[in-house]
C-alpha cells in the first residue's frame, strides 16, 4: 500500500509517498481501508520535528474508512463497518491498523469525508467548549482562527451552549464564514488590535475565555483580552511555540488561568470518546452542526495540503483521499 512518511524532518517536501507492506491486525486490532484522512497541524508538528519521533515517521492521525479485517479478540466491529478515528498514527495511507478501542462507529447519514473532517477538530471543539472552559448562557469567548476547521465548529457549539462569541480572522471572506457560523462579532486582526476591540465589545471588562490555537503570535494579546479570573486555553501553536511564562504574570494580569489541553486526555476513556463522537455526529446528522470541507486533495498532494494549511490559505477542513 501507499503511505506518507517522513524520513528526515523538514518542510512540506519532506513528505514522502512510500510503498509499504500492509500490516495484519494483531490482538485487539483492526485494519481499515482509508476513505479520507484529515489534515491537521499536529501532522505538521511531526513533519517538522516539533513533536519528535523516530524515522520513518508515519504521518496523519485522523480519518474514516471501511473495516477490512479484524484481529483476535475484536468483537465491537466487523468487516464492512464504517468507522472513524482521531488518534491513529499513519492515517495518510491507503490502509491503517488501529486498536479497536480508538475507533468509533459512523452513524447512517454521515458520509466518510464528513466523518474524517469531524473527528479531531469536532471533538476538540466539543471538549474545549463543554469541559476545558465550559460555556453557558452569559459566557463570553474569543476564538482565534475563527474560520479554520476548529474555529467554525467551536463557534457553532459555543452558540449552541448560549455563549456570546467573538472571532478573529484575516480576510473579509473569512469574516463572512465566521459570521455565518454564528459569531456575534468578528475582528480582522490584520486591520484592528483585537485586544482593544474585545475590551470595547465587553465594556472594558474582557472575555471569560480565549481559545487560542495560534500560540506565539497571539499569546500576550490573548492574555490581555481576558477579564480578571478569566481562562486562556492554548490548544495549538500554528505561529510557533510560546516562550516560557512566569506564573507571576497570571497573578498580575488578574489571577488568570492558563491551560494547555490535548484531545487525547479528553477521550482517554472509551465512554468519553464515544460520548463526544456521538454528540458531534448526531448534531451533524440532525443539521445542527455544519462541517465545511475546504478542499479534498489526493494522497500525492499531501505536501500541497501542508503548504495551504501552514500558509493560512484554508477556511474549513482539509482532507486527503487515498
Amino acid at each position: 500500500m501507499r503511505a506518507v512518511r517522513v524520513h528526515e524532518v523538514g518542510g512540506p517536501e519532506a513528505l514522502s509517498i512510500d510503498d509499504v507492506e500492509p500490516a495484519e491486525p494483531g490482538e485487539g486490532q483492526v485494519r481499515v481501508r482509508v476513505a479520507a484522512a484529515g489534515v491537521n497541524f499536529i501532522d505538521v508538528y511531526f513533519r517538522t520535528g516539533a513533536y519528535p519521533a523516530d524515522p520513518p515517521v508515519p504521518i496523519g492521525m485522523e480519518g474514516a474508512g471501511e473495516v477490512e479485517a479484524v484481529g483476535p479478540g475484536v468483537t465491537d466491529v466487523a468487516a464492512g463497518d464504517l468507522v472513524a478515528w482521531a488518534s491513529v498514527p499513519g492515517s495518510y495511507a491507503e490502509t491503517v491498523v488501529a486498536p479497536a478501542g480508538v475507533l468509533v462507529p459512523v452513524p447512517d447519514g454521515v458520509d466518510p469525508e464528513t466523518a474524517a473532517a469531524l473527528m479531531l477538530q469536532g471533538m476538540t471543539a466539543h471538549y474545549l467548549a463543554t469541559d476545558t472552559a465550559a460555556l453557558g448562557p452569559g459566557s463570553t469567548a474569543l476564538v482565534h482562527a475563527a474560520a479554520g476547521g476548529v474555529g467554525l465548529l467551536l463557534i457553532q457549539i459555543a452558540k449552541r451552549l448560549g455563549a456570546t462569541v467573538y472571532g478573529t480572522v484575516s480576510t473579509a471572506e473569512k469574516e463572512q464564514l465566521a459570521r455565518g457560523a454564528g459569531a456575534d462579532e468578528v475582528i480582522r486582526y490584520t486591520e484592528t488590535d483585537f485586544t482593544a476591540a474585545v475590551k470595547e465589545l465587553t465594556g472594558g471588562r474582557g472575555v471569560d475565555v480565549v481559545y487560542d490555537s495560534v500560540g506565539k503570535a497571539t499569546f500576550d494579546a490573548s492574555m490581555a483580552s481576558l477579564r480578571p479570573r478569566g481562562t486562556l486555553v492554548l490548544f495549538g501553536q500554528s505561529s510557533g511555540a510560546v516562550p516560557p511564562v512566569d506564573p507571576q504574570r497570571l497573578n498580575s494580569s488578574g489571577s488568570l488561568y492558563l491551560t494547555r489541553p490535548t484531545l487525547a486526555h479528553y477521550t482517554a476513556e472509551r465512554d468519553e470518546l464515544l460520548r463526544r463522537a456521538s454528540d458531534v455526529f448526531g448534531w451533524v446528522r440532525d443539521g445542527a452542526l455544519n462541517v465545511r470541507i475546504d478542499r479534498v486533495h489526493p494522497l500525492d498532494d499531501a505536501a500541497d495540503a501542508h503548504r495551504r494549511l501552514e500558509g493560512r490559505e484554508t477556511a474549513g477542513k482539509l482532507l486527503l483521499r487515498p
